[in-house]
């Protein structure tokens, strides 16, 4: 079976992260490297010579064509080779395989499996990213861990509880049942948690000025592998959204993941968070940024010591029966294990679904 499912879109890097410096990056264990052409168009080519298979990242941009570091074969920006040294005849078969990639609202989007069949209208929605009624803080946090791990944390929100108390985790987040639906059709995963008249966490309470008790929504999509946004509402107790669809007494955000896999054991945590409330404002910004790097550090530190109980359990099982202890789920786990489902349909499917 494979370890990632292919045919589809995953976020490669920030749209700062890639300019005309060479950037090297392992997606789904397939080196590539990425750089702009003059005009600002992002290329993404295979990240080994086919000469001797040094890294194309080691070498040099001769305006839009890349040089070898090693011997000097030269790429164009669809990955074939236009110049080799010595001889003036090109092997036919001196190509690199080119990625398609799609730059959108900050993120840029790479397509892991057959060409033919990169459809543009599937890459995710995430205008929130560059939308001017939002304002957007984010990074990138590397994980060593398998992506799975990430996948269950983020559609479990009832561990904020505990392993975020003090920033955005309050006892009802544990405590209160969620809805779940897979829409088959879509391919989309949706996990909703609302509560009614709970604690204000600290994270909210502190930029945006409500106090306990207000009412609180999570409501979840995730779009397998790589997408996933949490669409969160705040708002005091008692004020509920108007019959014409406006919100006025609520404030929202956006709290998106890109999750990447690296490699079979290591992760790629891309996230961000967009809000509709004081838009522009630099001291809420910050306080936001340094939240979220707390939150998203908090996660990391867990899922990489998860990683190593997992892989020393799996050692054990190769020499013993009685390695791995028995995991158990409840109700509260029924949005992680949709997920888990979802992943392994496409996993195990001959032809990959996109």
């Amino acid at each position: 079976m494979r370890v990632f499912p292919q045919n589809q879109w995953y976020v490669a890097a920030w749209s700062r992260e890639v300019g005309r410096d060479l950037f090297a990056r392992t997606i789904c264990g397939e080196q590539i490297v990425f750089y702009r052409t003059l005009d600002g168009r992002v290329v993404a080519l295979a990240d080994r010579c086919v000469h001797r298979r040094y890294p194309l990242s080691l070498g040099t941009l001769r305006g839009d064509d890349l040089e070898c570091g090693y011997h000097g074969f030269t790429y164009d920006c669809s990955g074939t080779c236009i110049q080799v040294p010595g001889q003036e005849r090109v092997p036919r078969t001196a190509r690199v395989r080119s990625y398609r990639v799609v730059e959108q609202a900050n993120w840029i989007w790479v397509w892991i499996g057959e060409e033919a069949k990169a459809d543009l209208a599937a890459v995710p929605d995430n205008h929130w990213l560059d939308d001017p009624g939002w304002t957007m803080i984010g990074g990138m946090a590397p994980l060593p861990a398998r992506y799975q791990l990430l996948v269950d944390n983020l559609l479990d929100l009832s561990h904020e509880t505990y392993l975020h108390a003090g920033f955005i985790g309050t006892p009802e987040v544990a405590a209160t049942p969620i809805q779940t639906e897979v829409d088959h059709a879509e391919q989309v995963l949706r996990i909703s948690r609302h509560m009614h008249g709970v604690e204000c966490p600290p994270f909210y309470e502190k930029s945006t000025g409500f106090s306990t008790p207000v009412d609180r929504w999570q409501d979840i999509e995730y779009r397998p592998v790589c997408s996933y946004v949490l669409h969160s509402r705040i708002a005091p107790a008692g004020v509920l959204p108007g019959d014409a669809g406006g919100d006025t007494g609520a404030v929202h955000a956006k709290i998106l993941y890109g999750i990447t896999p690296e490699t079979e054991h290591s992760t790629f945590d891309f996230w961000a968070v967009a809000r509709d409330f004081a838009l522009g404002d630099a001291e809420v910004s910050d306080f936001f940024e340094r939240m979220n790097q707390e939150v998203v550090q908090q996660d990391v530190d867990a899922l990489t010591l998860l990683e190593r109980v997992i892989a020393d359990e799996e050692k054990a099982d190769a020499v013993s029966e009685h390695g791995r202890v028995q995991e158990l789920s409840i109700a509260i786990d029924a949005g992680a294990l949709a997920g888990r489902k979802m992943i392994r349909e496409m996993l195990a499917s001959p032809t990959p679904t996109s």
